[in-house]
Formats: structure tokens, C-alpha cells, sequence
């Protein structure tokens, strides 16, 4: 259970809590992404160096944005089990904003990924008044599509991207804030 004395909560869930990553969580981020299976989608599993980096840019995000990608512990076991949230990326001279999320493995198929995609959309828009959110995916991983799906997103555009040395198709699954009188996007 989070206390006072723990890292800023910014989501809570009906099973999760996301809050932000810290030092501290560098085990189990390594944990989920050295993992082959959890990063078969990507080029490679990642090196504990690699991993730090990407963590302090985590913190930096945090103090710049106000969002990020944050840890997802299951409230039973108190446990950092994967990360979700927001990120910022380029594509085509556009800045999009990214819902992303990682579970270790033995937690997939329970629903997780999708509670925690839900309250980051809902957070992007309730909370930091982004116009639109993307989930980018590589076309044959149809779990995270799901996902996507599942979080009210449809698929925008189809892009290719370089995956160990081959071009492969990826999906850019968005949905818009409902809202008509969204805050300006984050800069």
C-alpha cells in the first residue's frame, strides 16, 4: 500500500496504483524489459544501461510535462508488476502523444494492460487536456491491438519502422478528447 513516504501516486485504479518510477524500481523494470518474451516486438531485449537511461528520462518527463511512463502496482501484493502512461513522440513533423504499457508476463491476460491504457486516456484528457492520444503497434501483436481497441482507440494510419534490420509494419491506433474546449497540447 502506498504511504506518504512512497512515490507520487497519480493513478489509481480498481487493481493498480501508477505512480512514478523511481531508482528503486530499476530491478524490476530490468525484470520485464531483458525479458525475450515481453520484448518481442521490439529489436531486442534491453541492457540494464539502456534501461537506466530511459528511467532517468522517465524522471525528467515527470518534472517537465507533469506525465510520463509510470510504474503499474497491483494493489493486492503491493508489487510493481509493469508500466504504463504517456509519452511524447514525433511523427511527421507532429507531436503525438503515446499511451504505451509493458506487464510482466505472468501477469498478461488478466486485463491489466487494458484497466491501465483506460485511466491514461482518461487522464490525458481529464487531467493534462491532450486533443488526441495514440497507441503505436506492430501490426502482429494483436494483444496490444486489442488493447487499443479496448481503449477506445481505431486504427489512423499504417507507418513501417526498421525491427532488428527489417521494415515492419506498425499501426497508430488514436482517439480525440471528446471534449471540444481541450487545453492546448503540452510543449
Amino acid at each position: 500500500m502506498l504511504d506518504n513516504t512512497s512515490p507520487k501516486c497519480i493513478i489509481e485504479t480498481e487493481r493498480l496504483f501508477l505512480r512514478e518510477l523511481t531508482e528503486a524500481d530499476l530491478p524490476g523494470l530490468c525484470r520485464i524489459l531483458q525479458d525475450k518474451d515481453a520484448t518481442r516486438f521490439y529489436d531486442r531485449a534491453f541492457t540494464e544501461e539502456e534501461i537506466g537511461q530511459w528511467l532517468d528520462i522517465q524522471v525528467r518527463n515527470y518534472r517537465k510535462l507533469g506525465f510520463g511512463i509510470w510504474a503499474a502496482v497491483q494493489k493486492k501484493s503491493g508489487e510493481m508488476i509493469g508500466h504504463a502512461g504517456i509519452s511524447v513522440r514525433h511523427h511527421d513533423d507532429e507531436v503525438i502523444y503515446e499511451i504505451g504499457y509493458m506487464f510482466e508476463k505472468e501477469f498478461w491476460g488478466n486485463g491489466y494492460a487494458t484497466e491501465a491504457a483506460i485511466a491514461c486516456r482518461k487522464v490525458a484528457f481529464d487531467v493534462f487536456g491532450l486533443e488526441k492520444v495514440c497507441s503505436i503497434i506492430r501490426f502482429d501483436n494483436m494483444a496490444s491491438r486489442a488493447v487499443a481497441r479496448k481503449n477506445g482507440m481505431k486504427i489512423a494510419e499504417m507507418i513501417y519502422r526498421m525491427t532488428a534490420g527489417k521494415v515492419v509494419p506498425h499501426y497508430i491506433y488514436s482517439i480525440a478528447n471528446p471534449v471540444n474546449d481541450a487545453k492546448r497540447p503540452i510543449e
